[in-house]
Parts: C-alpha cells; sequence; structure tokens
C-alpha cells in the first residue's frame, strides 16, 4: 500500500487501520483524517503531535488516562489492546515474579494517586527494570512536569505504532 493509497482511505477505513496510535483515542485519528493528504507518514504524525500538543492540559490528561496500568488488572484479565498485549509482553511486563508484580502495582497506586493518570513510558523502548526505575524516579516529579513527561511518552509509542502499521501495510512515504 502506497501513501497514495492511505489518502485514499475513507474516514472509517483510516480509521479501522491507525484507529489506535494513541490508545484508545480513535478521535485523535479521526481529527488528523481531515488534514490528508499526506505527503508522508511523517506528515501524518506531526499533525497527530500538533494535534495533542493543542490540547489543554485537561485533554492531554485525558489521553494519558487512556493508558493501562503496566502489568494491572487488564493485562492480568486479557483486556488490553492487541498493541498494549505485544508492548508490555516485550517488555518483560507478562512474566514478572509476584513481588516484582506486587512491587509495579504499588508503585502504579502511589503515581495514579499523586497524578491522576496511569503512569506512562513507552514500553517497546524500556524492560522491566527501567520501567520500574522510571516509575519511582518520575514519582519525584510535579504535575506539570509529569503531565509533558507522559505526553512525550504517548508520543514515543504512537511513533512506534504507526512505524509498524507503516510496515506491515508496506506504505511508502511519498506520494
Amino acid at each position: 500500500m502506497t501513501m497514495q493509497a492511505v489518502n485514499a482511505m475513507s474516514y472509517e477505513e483510516f480509521l479501522d487501520v491507525f484507529g489506535n496510535i494513541i490508545e484508545k483515542c480513535p478521535l485523535i485519528t479521526a481529527a488528523v483524517w481531515s488534514n490528508h493528504p499526506f505527503s508522508s507518514v511523517n506528515e501524518m504524525e506531526e499533525c497527530v503531535y500538533e494535534f495533542i500538543d493543542s490540547l489543554p492540559s485537561s485533554g492531554k490528561e485525558g489521553i494519558l488516562r487512556c493508558h493501562p496500568d503496566l502489568a494491572g488488572r487488564e493485562l492480568t484479565s486479557g483486556s488490553l489492546t492487541m498493541e498494549s498485549q505485544q508492548e508490555q509482553r516485550q517488555a518483560g511486563l507478562t512474566s514478572l515474579t509476584s513481588g516484582e508484580r506486587e512491587t509495579l502495582g504499588l508503585l502504579n497506586s502511589q503515581y495514579k494517586t499523586k497524578f491522576g493518570f496511569p503512569f506512562v513510558i513507552c514500553a517497546k523502548m524500556s524492560d522491566k527494570y527501567k520501567i520500574m526505575e522510571e516509575l519511582c524516579s518520575r514519582l519525584q516529579n510535579d504535575p506539570s512536569q509529569e503531565l509533558l513527561k507522559g505526553i512525550e511518552e504517548v508520543k514515543k509509542i504512537c511513533h512506534l505504532r504507526v512505524q509498524e502499521l507503516s510496515r506491515s501495510v508496506e506504505l511508502t512515504t511519498k506520494l
């Protein structure tokens, strides 16, 4: 599939393919579709980032609230999105010891209590040790600093998801 084919997608087709590049936020993908045609995958990503950056703090917090707890209830119940399940598995979060699971659960709880949204990190670029280290470190941040850091991580996740979709549907980066 070429970028030209992406640009020719109907709204519904575009949403079906790219609807979860931001976890459980298909409205962002829907809004970005209105900017097509895109000259490249990178331009499409930039439209997503510009949309996110234009949101007020409450909107950015909403994006973070759409993310699951790492190694949390959704993972154990099997209700994670396919993308999150794969990312958490790759980071080693599906094979935690009971002690690691307990520690991560406690840290996740402390984080949500302090900031009001789940801890978000690009699991695909991390492992369970780095995740726990980052979680401990970021618990020391102030809320505005952590909101920016969380959104930065959302953008990393988005980038990797778009790149994966680009490879899987063989998009080219030019018309």
